[in-house]
């Protein structure tokens, strides 16, 4: 019961800080409903309307808005469904399986905000598929992990953290905000900042290869991993905190903390289920 807690708080609190983030800021739709590739077709020959009427009519941008605002509060309303799940029973289940649904396209959207970076869409294997996996534990009624439930999160997890290794290590073009977050954190200049992150990097890709090696290979790498995970969740409000803006920065930055937990609630979940079988297994002996 308390893996199917941890993956429980992991849902709500991705699905908070998406709610957040789309009701108060910004998501990239326009990325898709302004690119004349993609959306000229369907905007001539499906709402017959020009191009050019389309993308300087102020209604367009609205529309756009408030899908993403509406996404938000969609979000809101899963993570209660997600508080709630037990008792909701199968309406709850389908509105997670929206909301995985959702967090899938905007992971996509994403991705192609940034050139197409496979990487970029995969990094968040374990956002999107927390709704969705809480669903699927709900409907058990055991809320215990099946063979193939820890097939499922061994592969989220790894391909979340192999895919912020390679932003990391520098094969994809390395974000400022990963230097600039370093250096404020450790103190160091920017050579020391990316040699710290090349070695998380490599560090990223060990740890997403022994989770699927024996137990007493992967329950270390699954402790790293959530302490791991952790870190780089708070860094986001740890690296620009500043008492006397504390306001500012938590209304910035908190949000983007928050919707990573599934970044370390996720091993955590399963390190707690290798645990909780050894112990089982103990007491029987």
């Amino acid at each position: 019961m308390r893996v199917f807690r941890i993956i429980q708080l992991s849902a709500i609190m991705v699905l908070l800080g998406r709610a957040w983030q789309h009701i108060y800021w910004d998501a990239p739709y326009r990325t898709l409903f302004w690119d004349e590739a993609w959306m000229k077709w369907p905007v001539e020959n499906i709402l017959g309307r020009q191009w050019t009427d389309y993308v300087t009519d102020i209604s367009t941008d609205q529309f756009i808005q408030h899908l993403i605002v509406g996404t938000g509060w969609f979000y809101l309303l899963a993570a209660i469904a997600a508080i709630f799940i037990l008792r909701l029973g199968k309406w709850g289940r389908g509105i997670l399986w929206l909301a995985s649904a959702s967090l899938f396209f905007l992971a996509a959207l994403y991705c192609k905000e940034k050139f197409f970076f496979i990487g970029q869409f995969f990094e968040y294997t374990l956002q999107f598929s927390a709704p969705a996996l809480l669903a699927i534990v709900a409907q058990r009624d055991d809320r215990s992990f099946s063979p193939r439930l820890v097939l499922f999160l061994k592969i989220a997890i790894a391909l979340t953290f192999t895919c912020h290794g390679l932003y990391a290590i520098g094969y994809y073009p390395r974000p400022g905000h990963f230097v600039a977050m370093t250096m404020n954190i450790l103190g160091v200049q920017d050579a020391g900042a990316i040699r710290f992150l090349q070695i998380a990097g490599i560090l990223d890709f060990a740890i997403s290869i022994l989770i699927f090696f024996p137990e007493k290979w992967a329950k270390p790498a699954l402790i790293y991993a959530v302490i791991w995970g952790l870190a780089t969740s708070i860094a986001r409000v740890w690296a620009f905190f500043y008492p006397e803006t504390w306001d500012t920065v938590l209304l910035q930055w908190l949000h983007e903390s928050v919707m990573r937990a599934p970044h370390f609630l996720g091993p955590l979940a399963l390190l707690y289920y290798f645990l909780s079988r050894a112990s089982n297994f103990q007491s029987k002996i």
